[in-house]
């Protein structure tokens, strides 16, 4: 199972990639890739082109007390987690524009919401499938000390470090 540790302190130079033409990219020329996108291809990619390097999985999710306020904050905090949106945009303007085309609905199909422990573990159980060795979880709730707590309490002990 995947990590939480965090990113070495060396600098390095670790390649984001949401396709396989970016995975290539970051496995010829960095010393790790990032991706949103739990994808076995692009972990497949990223390693055919270089040798073992650590491979980055962000999450987004948005804990909160109730499956209802997570939906609605995630919703109003975070537009545009519909996959490969916020990677493709040039610039503020067409994320705003695609703002207004999302629906609550839409956002929680991408994003895990609420307390519901099990929803939280399969995007975990996602990356780890794909093949990522590191997962970074990206809270978008405005109660980051709940979202903590209940990762403490609810996650953390499901998963070892390999370390």
């Amino acid at each position: 199972m995947p990590d939480f540790l965090p990113c070495p302190t060396s600098p390095c130079r670790l390649v984001a990639a949401v396709n396989e033409g970016s995975a290539k990219l970051a496995g010829e020329c960095g010393d790790g890739l990032v991706s949103t996108q739990p994808r076995k291809e692009i972990i497949e990619t990223f390693e055919r082109a270089g040798k073992a390097k650590p491979k980055y999985g962000q999450l987004t999710v948005c804990w909160a007390r109730s499956e209802k306020e997570a939906r609605r904050t995630a919703f109003e905090t975070w537009p545009t987690a519909l996959s490969g949106v916020n990677t493709e945009l040039p610039s503020p303007y067409y994320f705003e524009q695609v703002s207004k085309t999302v629906t609550e609905d839409q956002v929680a199909e991408n994003i895990p919401c609420g307390p519901d422990p099990r929803r939280h573990i399969e995007a975990i159980e996602q990356y780890a499938e794909a093949g990522f060795d590191h997962i970074y979880v990206h809270q978008v709730g405005k109660d980051q000390e709940g979202f903590i707590e209940f990762y403490r309490r609810e996650i953390l002990g499901r998963f070892h470090s390999r370390h």
